[in-house]
């Protein structure tokens, strides 16, 4: 067994959930902490809070990685950060022979199509071109990679758009839509798709990686991909609302800039080198599973709808 798993960005959504399957793993898991809250938040959770600093107080970041057998990079940090931050900690962990694990995302490969759907879909290695604004971190998937053959069992995970219990990705989105527009909103032809898995699956294939993964690797993780306006048409039939097509500019209003870039886009993958090496197999295949969710369906509330920016891994 695991001796502990250190979680970089262990308050983030996607690191509650791998500190939640960790734990209930019997693994003791330490979680960097950047303030008093999220200090206490971990230690409620069972986690070993580390107090430090990406940016600013980075020298017990280092220093907690070396109690690790594991360590997992799933912070959320300015992209541009990133390249200098994985070389840090690759470096101070080179030639240490411990597990490093940098979560990347499909958005690297995402295709600005406006709405309109793409027939292109990526594996682990197949060659690209760059989202301009996921520059770093292609670089930062390289450093990582790299860093294999200076004594550091180094993997890079690269999940779709990630969803499960409390997340604010698109489901929850469209929902909040209603409570702007009230109409069930998607963008253009609303056809473009991004794949999407589930946390807890996630959480597993970061197990099956630990446990099996090869140094070097890189890992995708698809469970399916549904076209943005099925996801609106679901909310709709739900609450009983119309749906509405939005321009880009309609879309920055109501999505927010960031939400709408992703909600125009196609960002469509395929993982055969992860099952096939890893033995991976997603168990929650319904995005549109959560349709109907109370927490959601409180989202098309304009009294209850707080306007939380949309969430994306």
């Amino acid at each position: 067994m695991t001796k502990g798993i250190f979680i970089i960005g262990a308050t983030g959504f996607v690191g509650r959930a791998l500190a939640r399957h960790f734990l209930n793993a019997g693994h003791a898991v330490l979680g960097l902490a950047r303030s008093d809250h999220a200090h206490a938040n971990l230690s409620a959770a069972g986690v070993h809070p580390v107090r430090g600093d990406l940016d600013t107080d980075i020298a017990p970041v280092l220093a907690a990685t070396r109690s690790a057998d594991a360590i997992i990079y799933a912070a959320q940090i300015a992209v541009e950060r990133e390249p200098d931050i994985v070389r840090a900690l690759t470096r101070h962990l080179a030639q240490s022979g411990k597990t490093f694990i940098f979560l990347s995302g499909t958005g690297v490969f995402m295709q600005r199509t406006g709405g309109a759907w793409s027939s292109s879909s990526f594996a682990e290695d197949d060659l690209f071109a760059p989202e301009p604004l996921a520059t770093p971190r292609v670089e930062a998937e390289g450093i990582v990679r790299a860093a294999a053959s200076d004594g550091l069992r180094s993997i890079v995970i690269r999940p779709p758009v990630i969803w499960g219990p409390g997340d604010n990705g698109p489901v929850a989105s469209v929902y909040r839509s209603v409570a702007q527009t009230g109409a069930a909103c998607y963008i253009g032809a609303g056809l473009a798709a991004y794949s999407n898995v589930h946390s807890e699956d996630l959480a597993r294939l970061f197990s099956n990686a630990i446990e099996q993964g090869t140094s070097g690797a890189l890992y995708h993780a698809a469970a399916g991909e549904i076209p943005y306006r099925w996801i609106a048409e679901a909310v709709a039939r739900d609450l009983g609302v119309a749906t509405r097509s939005l321009t880009m500019d309609e879309a920055s209003e109501v999505f927010g800039p960031f939400g709408a870039l992703i909600q125009s886009a196609c960002s469509r993958s395929r993982d055969p080198r992860t099952r096939a090496e890893l033995g991976w197999r997603p168990d929650h295949l319904d995005l549109l599973s959560q349709i109907g969710e109370p927490r959601l369906r409180a989202l098309a509330n304009p009294q209850f709808n707080l306007g939380a920016p949309y969430e994306h891994a």
